[in-house]
């Protein structure tokens, strides 16, 4: 890798001058070397220039991350894959399964085993968000629950959130299907649960502090909000600007009712980059080379990983090339085929709010691109499929 990267350089400052980016930062760790680009403003239409260490909401890129708390458990034999989560979920014991997927929430089949920690950190467990099967009795209940992020009303507390998630039937049979986002927050529940310690502070204690990732939380503490820009929606029919979450008094500027796993952090492109960096050292110094594998290498069968490839193949409209990667490890995508130019197993994963974090071992690269322009239109991501692009062409050079 010869630094300046010129063609994620050039990109970059494309993708900014169209207006339709008001500024990002980018980070490229490949051994010794990092590469950082800070470009545009943190307001659309100008205001304070990006840098460094502005602190961008993470979304689902989360999940890679958070996921690193139950990894530790199962290092420390406190969990194993296999056992029933009912010990510690009871909300969760004596599963019913919708008889259809549209159909009636009350027409319903004995689960035919316990939900498993496997089922937890696959994201197979039976329940999520599948935007294939929207308008069904099942995810308007999901939604009224408020058991998802990103609607108008937080998240209730974990309890509160358990109790909830309890009184619906599962979608699909354990271990049957995967689904997102629910099995990322879920597990953060289940590691309160063993651990007796809430879920954030958890993480902050055995992930955040050993790897010096300083700026990494579920808030933004008052004396860093003017780190973190406004999130943008950008309207879908006409791409004017509208602020979806404001820095100060918005939804980070408070710690949460419940920790999200799934979506909740903030941070850095310094600070994912320490993670990440984690992962390409086999784990050191918080995971065993076996957790790290078990994380970054599909878990997945076809039949189970049939959503996925149906919501990539189908709807490239939203997901223009990202999501088709092929596989799912533990809280991040793994890709099993060369769809695109990223290599064969590569993993992490993309967030809404304009977020992509990503590494490989083949080339022991880390790439980070961090936005402020919501997935509400294309603009983000086709600036994080040309980030990759440009930067799989400059590492060769």
């Amino acid at each position: 890798m010869s630094l300046p990267l010129r063609r994620v350089r050039d990109v970059l400052n494309r993708h900014v001058d169209s207006g339709r980016i008001p500024g990002l930062v980018a980070l490229v760790g490949r051994g010794d070397e990092t590469y950082v680009e800070a470009i545009g403003t943190m307001q659309h239409g100008g205001g304070p220039p990006m840098s460094r260490d502005t602190i961008f909401r993470m979304a689902s890129t989360s999940k890679p991350v958070t996921i690193a708390a139950a990894m530790i458990l199962l290092d420390e034999c406190r969990l194993r894959l296999d056992d029933p989560v009912d010990a510690w979920l009871p909300e969760l014991a004596d599963r019913r399964v919708l008889r259809r997927i549209d159909g009636p929430l009350d027409d319903t089949v004995p689960a035919r085993r316990p939900i498993t920690v496997r089922d937890v950190l696959t994201s197979t467990f039976g329940l999520g968000m599948d935007m294939t099967v929207l308008g069904t009795p099942i995810m308007g209940a999901i939604f009224e629950r408020r058991l998802t992020p990103n609607l108008p009303e937080p998240m209730p507390e974990p309890d509160e959130w358990m109790r909830r998630l309890g009184t619906l039937p599962l979608m699909h049979q354990p271990g049957e299907r995967w689904q997102y986002q629910l099995s990322s927050d879920l597990a953060g529940v289940l590691v309160a649960r063993v651990t007796g310690r809430p879920f954030e502070t958890f993480l902050h204690e055995r992930v955040f502090e050993p790897l010096g990732m300083t700026d990494t939380g579920f808030h933004v503490p008052a004396d860093k909000i003017k780190r973190l820009p406004a999130l943008y929606a950008p309207d879908p029919a006409t791409g004017e600007f509208h602020v979806w979450d404001e820095a100060e008094g918005g939804r980070w500027s408070e710690p949460p009712a419940f920790p999200g796993g799934g979506g909740g952090l903030v941070s850095t492109v310094d600070d994912y980059h320490a993670y990440f960096r984690m992962l390409l050292n086999h784990g050191k110094p918080i995971l065993s080379r076996p957790a790290v594998e078990l994380m970054t290498t599909n878990r997945l069968t076809a039949e189970q990983n049939s959503a996925r490839t149906i919501l990539a193949r189908d709807n490239v409209h939203i997901s223009h090339g990202q999501g088709q990667h092929g596989g799912w490890g533990f809280g991040m995508a793994v890709r099993t085929y060369r769809g695109d130019y990223a290599p064969v197993g590569q993993f992490g994963w993309d967030g809404g709010s304009g977020c992509a974090t990503y590494a490989d071992q083949k080339n022991q690269l880390v790439g980070i691109l961090l936005t402020q322009v919501g997935a509400s239109t294309p603009d983000s991501t086709h600036l994080i499929n040309d980030f990759w692009t440009a930067l799989y062409q400059d590492i060769d050079d």
